[in-house]
């Protein structure tokens, strides 16, 4: 069964890498972070079940006054790539709305966003921004300033406020924290010489971690293809919270080992986010793409 839950004001207080060593030290910085689940990941088997939403009366897709439907942006997090937004897109399309889905770079909070933003200023017309997990923290930055933008949709995903970083946001204690993630950190070599680490799954576990409601073979194809992200990605700050000002829709994963969903509804309540929950691991959008569907159609509808 799923439930739709109403907006709710919640107040939060926030508090702000000799090579071998350094690869180290920034391990250690990245995968404690990452314990209370920096990125895209998740979870057992579930029941699934018709999706609710917080809908309006219209049809699936329709617009009011004959006016062209908003683009729907989509971005992806860590461990990920846009193809995981394929059963999403399929559908939107199917429903006349043009779609994009992304390649989040994975390299920086920073950077991340500026080029989101960058692509976002290239779209005419309003716009219906969407990220998963690490992509929330990505649109909730990229966002700011983009009058076009006129809604955010959170799929399982971070919602960081002005001043918070993702290490901070996902140590906020909750009543059921996420287990830790099985994170490998692997070493490279920027092109001026310097070190990078990224950290990506054990492909071993990322079924269990990340999309335990995906079917085997694809959650297979899922773990061998992932993208990693740079572990200085999880410190980065956020500068301005664009679901201050811009309305939010979020999609809590009930069953999520990834974001803990208690921390999940505690971001969806403290942006007055309109919410509906599902029975589903992190990878939603995999598992559930018509739940996910309907909540953007919500949005989208609501810009009108």
């Amino acid at each position: 069964m799923t439930r739709t839950t109403a907006p709710s004001t919640t107040t939060t207080t926030t508090t702000a890498p000799s090579r071998r060593r350094s690869f180290r030290r920034t391990a250690v910085i990245a995968l404690s972070a990452l314990t209370l689940a920096a990125i895209p990941i998740a979870a057992h088997a579930v029941n699934t079940g018709p999706a609710a939403t917080t809908t309006g009366t219209h049809a699936a897709g329709a617009t009011t006054h004959d006016r062209p439907k908003p683009t729907v942006v989509l971005v992806h997090g860590a461990f990920a790539d846009a193809s995981g937004w394929d059963g999403v897109v399929t559908r939107l399309t199917r429903d006349g709305y043009p779609v994009r889905a992304l390649p989040n770079p994975l390299r920086g909070l920073a950077s991340d966003s500026a080029y989101i933003h960058s692509f976002l200023d290239t779209i005419p017309g309003p716009v219906v921004l969407v990220g998963h997990s690490y992509g929330g923290a990505v649109i909730t930055n990229a966002a700011a300033g983009e009058k076009q933008v006129k809604a955010l949709v959170y799929v399982a995903a971070f919602a960081p406020d002005s001043g918070e970083d993702l290490a901070a946001l996902n140590a906020r204690p909750v009543a059921h924290p996420a287990p830790p993630l099985p994170a490998q950190p692997v070493p490279y070599t920027l092109p001026g010489g310097s070190s990078g680490l990224d950290l990506y799954l054990d492909p071993a576990k990322f079924r269990a971690a990340f999309a335990a409601d995906v079917p085997a073979k694809t959650a297979v194809r899922m773990a061998a293809g992932q993208r990693p992200i740079d572990a200085t990605a999880l410190a980065g700050v956020t500068p301005e919270a664009a679901w201050r000002t811009v309305p939010s829709w979020y999609l809590v994963a009930k069953q999520d080992r990834a974001i803990s969903p208690d921390l999940e509804r505690f971001m969806a309540a403290r942006a007055r986010a309109h919410v509906t929950e599902i029975n589903s691991s992190h990878a939603a959008m995999v598992s559930h793409p018509d739940a996910v569907t309907k909540l953007i159609e919500a949005a989208a509808r609501a810009t009108d």
